[in-house]
């Protein structure tokens, strides 16, 4: 997935745990872990935002872009 999420950099600046970090935010640990692995397919942008202000930080810190490798691409469209 070309989105990245760099959550885990931004709690290490912190010095903050997942379970501080979850209970600050107000979501639970097993869904904070889904989405700071990157395996969350949406996030409310309440908790983005509840994200931000615990971590004093702006979106772009937390998720980034990156373009899918072509070569990756082009092998995937040729599988069955």
């Amino acid at each position: 997935m070309p989105i990245v999420v760099d959550i885990d950099v931004m709690m290490a600046r912190r010095k903050m745990s997942v379970g501080e970090l979850a209970d600050r935010v107000g979501i639970t640990p097993a869904n904070l872990a889904v989405l700071k692995n990157g395996r969350a397919k949406a996030v409310r942008f309440s908790t983005l935002a509840a994200l931000c202000d615990v971590l004093d930080c702006q979106p772009g810190d937390l998720l980034r872009w990156e373009a899918d490798d072509p070569a990756e691409s082009e092998e995937a469209a040729v599988l069955p």
